[in-house]
């Protein structure tokens, strides 16, 4: 009998020369049994050398593609052995024997939902090369294509015999962990992303160098799907379209809903998932009202504000695409809120106010500041709204990524380069910081028959965080500046996964929260 995980450094002498090594991952197959077992011989001598050939020969014909080994000019130097199992059962305490019955006998289980890992050796010759570490991402790559919901594995702790007098199990582990002890197998598994998930005793008890315990690892896939219905399955592709509005005279709200549905009926032929317009978008309807009084004028644009929801909540339908209807001032209780629309495509609409209101809209408008927040589930991702000057307070983006936040849209209404790059550089950094994309769309144009909306400066954009999987600017996509456009980038959902769990740096992840903490307060409203 033999046990899991032996992986060991050796010096570099010992080391093969690179100009005379050729490898390459393979599957095992029954003609490399006698390699097998001089592999596993060397690697076990203590725990009972290699699986017999009728061990091996099953696990090949059940699960061909779970045996994996690296060969290097066709002599096998390493392997690493697997079977598919069920993620309820064995994501509990068992024993080695739930996984190897008294005849040597292993069984992959076709509907498992897991893979459980086996014994992984490595040529004497050849440690000290990370192959080891070429199994394990071989491993997690068969996890991802089969849509396995983790790696589990019985760890072996072989050191912890010289600390068994002055410690428990539990405190042998969190030294290793915390790299104060090594441990060559455990360190090993914590090195490749493992998680210690509970303690398993009696897991293996001729090994006495684990004292008889194990540990009980998982490494968590990110990609797993639980159905793989179509209806049911999320998106790994969105595409975002972004309106760069221009400014301009209009005669009647018909003529500006025409433009809109324009628009939407543009971005919709390139099957966009969402459309984004810009913060106050049909401002330039103020011109159809005397505009010495501005307070008066916002409430006269706000008399509009239904009927556009409704017309944009009907064009979300029609053409197949969500749409975030940039914003518009809304009449309530006597207040006026400046609010952005997302209307869902089923028909569904949400809406999110602003929070944070500018100086402007204060004095000359007297628009109130909202008071929720929220992540809104979309059949595209979950997703978040922050009007203009609400994305330069990053705890309200923080709050909407403990949520689950995939992608920040962000309509603004920006006059001057100065006004503009405050939110640019705020959504970036938004973006980086919470690990999700941003989409910013503006204005562009002059509107000098309405006061207050002399000039417009635009470029909007997709954003998105900063490491290898983005682009070196972390900037997906940019509009023309100034120029009345569409834009439209196709946003890789399985990066984001990948970039939380396995990014350069992890900023959602490595959150201090034992020295800091944002917190949403709750208001009666």
């Amino acid at each position: 009998m033999c046990s899991a995980f032996l992986i060991l450094t050796c010096p570099k002498e010992l080391r093969m020369s690179a100009e005379k090594t050729h490898l390459e991952i393979c599957n095992l197959t029954r003609e490399q049994y006698p390699q097998i077992k001089t592999l596993m011989d060397e690697a076990y001598p203590d725990l009972g050398g290699a699986w017999p050939s009728h061990t091996i020969f099953r696990l090949i014909d059940q699960f061909p593609e779970g045996q994996i080994g690296i060969v290097d000019d066709g002599v096998l130097v390493g392997l690493a052995l697997s079977v598919q199992v069920d993620y309820a059962r064995f994501s509990n305490p068992h024993t080695y024997e739930d996984i190897a019955d008294g005849h040597d006998r292993v069984f992959s289980d076709t509907t498992g939902d897991a893979l459980y890992g086996l014994d992984v050796a490595i040529s004497e010759q050849y440690r000290g090369m990370r192959l080891g570490r070429r199994l394990y991402d071989a491993r997690k790559e068969l996890c991802r294509q089969y849509n396995l919901r983790a790696i589990l594995a019985g760890g072996r702790i072989p050191r912890y015999y010289n600390h068994s007098s002055e410690m428990t199990p539990m405190e042998y582990i969190a030294k290793v962990d915390q790299k104060e002890l090594y441990d060559p197998i455990l360190s090993f598994q914590l090195a490749n992303d493992f998680q210690v998930k509970r303690l398993l005793k009696k897991y293996l008890p001729e090994d006495q160098e684990s004292v008889g315990y194990a540990t009980l690892l998982e490494w968590n896939n990110i990609m797993y799907e639980p159905t793989d219905t179509v209806i049911e399955s999320t998106k790994s592709i969105v595409r975002v379209g972004a309106v760069q509005w221009q400014m301009r005279c209009v005669e009647s709200v018909e003529e500006m809903l025409k433009q809109v549905e324009y628009f939407v009926d543009t971005v919709s032929d390139y099957k966009s998932d969402f459309i984004l317009f810009p913060e106050f978008f049909n401002a330039p309807l103020m011109g159809l009202t005397e505009q010495s009084n501005q307070t008066e004028a916002i409430r006269y644009l706000a008399e509009y504000t239904e009927t556009f929801k409704n017309a944009m909540s009907r064009m979300a339908i029609e053409y197949n695409a969500n749409i975030i209807t940039g914003s518009m001032p809304l009449a309530e209780d006597d207040k006026i809120y400046n609010v952005s629309y997302l209307c869902h495509r089923s028909g569904k609409i949400d809406e999110q106010r602003k929070i944070h209101i500018t100086p402007h809209e204060q004095n000359d408008w007297v628009i109130q500041g909202g008071d929720k927040i929220a992540v809104f589930d979309t059949d595209a991702g979950r997703v978040g709204i922050q009007i203009c000057y609400d994305v330069e307070f990053p705890e309200l983006s923080r709050i909407l990524a403990t949520q689950g936040l995939d992608i920040l849209f962000v309509p603004f209404w920006t006059d001057t380069k100065n006004s503009y790059l405050r939110v640019r550089h705020c959504a970036q950094a938004r973006a980086i910081e919470n690990e999700c994309y941003v989409v910013i769309a503006g204005s562009v144009g002059n509107l000098p028959e309405v006061e207050s909306l002399d000039v417009q400066f635009s470029q909007s954009a997709v954003l998105t965080p900063s490491d290898f999987s983005f682009p070196h600017d972390a900037t997906l996509n940019e509009a023309t500046t100034n120029t009345e456009m569409l834009l439209f980038s196709d946003l890789d959902m399985d990066k984001l996964k990948i970039l939380h769990s396995e990014g350069t740096v992890r900023n959602l992840k490595d959150r201090r929260h034992d020295l800091y903490e944002v917190i949403l307060k709750k208001r009666d409203i």
